[in-house]
């Protein structure tokens, strides 16, 4: 999930996704999101993405196709572009859609994948932190 760059126009039927972060700690940094599919998700990039300052924790994605995602998303607080992670637990917050549970490492793809079937929708889902 490094930065975010404009996105292009996406294809005909294609979705605007926004994504709705709740729990920022603070406003420092930028919300990055990825929405991903089964073949890129936890991977460092996915084909769709945006970014948003922190006061806001709203982000929108642009020309997503219909099909199955899941979103991932990192509150970079001190702008570095990357999730810190000096040791085991990160540093900064992250968060998954349908807010997937964490057990002893990364959320499996089931919990956290969803349709997306119809423009205009939108994802909500909580921060969380670890240390």
């Amino acid at each position: 999930m490094a930065a975010a760059v404009g996105l292009a126009a996406g294809p005909v039927g294609a979705a605007d996704l926004q994504i709705e972060v709740a729990g920022l700690r603070n406003a420092d940094g930028t919300v990055y999101a990825a929405v991903c599919t089964e073949d890129q998700f936890l991977q460092p990039a996915c084909t769709y993405f945006g970014s948003a300052p922190a006061t806001n924790g709203i982000i929108s994605v642009t020309g997503v196709p219909p099909g199955t995602y899941a979103v991932q998303v990192i509150h970079d607080e001190n702008g570095n572009q990357t999730l810190d992670r000096p040791g085991l637990l990160p540093t900064e917050g992250m968060g998954f859609s349908r807010d997937a549970p964490m057990r002893f490492g990364p959320p499996r793809w089931r919990d956290a994948s969803f349709a997306l079937d119809e423009p205009g929708a939108t994802v909500r889902l909580s921060m969380r932190y670890f240390q």
